[in-house]
């Protein structure tokens, strides 16, 4: 018991490693698609000479989502794992109660 109690926090220790590393990749990624604009311009501009539009770039906002996808993922399997754990007890003491009765 006492294993698989230290098995889950360093697992959970080594998922919010990745996790805060990944963060720190995606965010600062974010501010190189926010750029100063273009000055105005003074006179016409046909449409042939006009520069592309502006396009974020996707693999910032990617990451993000899988970021929180994968927040979201490792909670609910933290949440589950401390039910399982909860139930495993609650069996564990009812064998144990049974047991206890069948010797009578």
């Amino acid at each position: 018991m006492i294993r698989s109690a230290l098995r889950f926090r360093t697992f959970t220790r080594v998922l919010l490693l990745v996790a805060s590393v990944l963060c720190c990749v995606a965010l600062p990624a974010r501010g190189a698609a926010y750029q100063q604009p273009p000055p105005p311009q003074d006179e016409f501009v046909a449409v042939g000479d006009a520069p592309a539009p502006e396009q974020l770039p996707a693999a910032p906002l990617l990451i993000a989502a899988y970021v929180v996808v994968l927040a979201g993922l490792f909670a609910y399997v933290i949440s589950l794992s401390r039910r399982l754990g909860g139930v495993q007890r609650d069996v564990e003491r009812l064998e144990g109660d049974l047991k206890r009765r069948a010797q009578r």
